[in-house]
């Protein structure tokens, strides 16, 4: 391939992120990510991003590696001030993080597009990486647990996902119309990857915007599908304790399960080598493999991997 092949990633969240690194990586790519906008909220005024900004601040070598969100060298005097004035701050915002949520709410409330504001952000942060949002519309995951509905931030953050999983919707999706840039960019794709986020949190919010799945089942490119449960647990996250509360599988197989009809090949780890039958009974094709990512050079692996996957002459590997 004399240019680089074009790689669009569905991705949310630290997962996401990681694989988003992994293909930044290489010179054979041109990567878009289509990242998870359903966990968005409002906090202290401001409209907060997680899954977008952590996206962004990891492509431009912002992220803070050690807990894989947030912004590296933050400090925390605006948070300490509100917690001081009896505000709630269970959803911690460092100060640089503030900054950021600051310049998104002042865009939306002048009127602007969400896309472009976006694309404004990693522009000027330099992300190198586009990042498209597959929606302008607000669509909100919620959560129901013995306690009622949830939003997403109060689940995952303020109990910190140890609440038993009732039921998820995706609060706002029937009306969502998706963005031309999200079905260009799965129109144009040579390759289509689902990253290694939670398929109910991160990526289902995706695939559930009227005319994405529909753009997705008429693409001739590859749709190549990562799972993020090894051994029957996440790195990171709470993927596996909300496919247990809905009743799924949590397991590769589980995932698995979730996607089929969609992807054709599923990435699993060595771990669960076992799993293999029952992926392709599916109708997957499944790929064992360390799907770990320690490191960028696990991050590069993986992705030189998913590309050796969908077309071994082509990129240039």
């Amino acid at each position: 391939m004399s240019e680089p092949g074009k790689v669009t990633l569905l991705a949310g969240g630290i997962g996401g992120s990681r694989m988003a690194e992994g293909f930044a990586a290489l010179d054979s790519v041109e990567l878009t990510v289509i990242g998870n906008i359903a966990d968005d909220d409002e906090f202290h005024g401001l409209w907060v991003s997680p899954d977008i900004d952590t996206m962004i601040y990891t492509l431009s070598g912002r992220i803070d590696r050690n807990q894989g969100w947030g912004v590296a060298d933050e400090g925390c005097r605006a948070i300490n001030t509100l917690a001081e004035l009896g505000a709630a701050t269970w959803m911690f915002l460092g100060d640089r993080d503030f900054g950021l949520h600051i310049y998104r709410t002042e865009r939306l409330r002048k009127g602007d597009r969400p896309t472009e504001i976006t694309f404004d952000i990693a522009d000027r942060l330099g992300c190198p990486v586009r990042v498209v949002l597959p929606t302008d519309d607000t669509v909100q995951t919620r959560v129901k647990t013995a306690d009622g509905w949830l939003s997403f931030q109060r689940y995952f953050v303020e109990n910190q996902h140890s609440v038993p999983v009732e039921e998820v919707l995706y609060e706002g999706i029937e009306n969502a119309k998706p963005t031309p840039e999200a079905l260009t960019a799965i129109a144009e794709a040579d390759l289509i990857v689902f990253a290694p986020s939670n398929p109910v949190a991160s990526i289902s919010p995706i695939l559930a915007i009227p005319g994405i799945t529909d753009a997705l089942s008429q693409v001739s490119a590859p749709i190549i599908a990562i799972s993020p449960i090894i051994g029957g647990k996440v790195m990171k996250g709470a993927a596996d304790a909300m496919m247990r509360g809905l009743g799924l599988r949590a397991d590769a197989l589980g995932v698995a399960e979730y996607y089929a009809g969609l992807a054709r090949t599923f990435l699993i780890d060595t771990a669960d080598a076992w799993l293999s039958a029952g992926i392709a009974d599916l109708g997957l094709r499944p790929v064992v493999t360390d799907i770990l990512m320690p490191d960028i050079e696990g991050k590069k692996r993986l992705a030189r991997q998913v590309l050796e996957c969908s077309a071994p002459a082509s990129w240039g590997i």
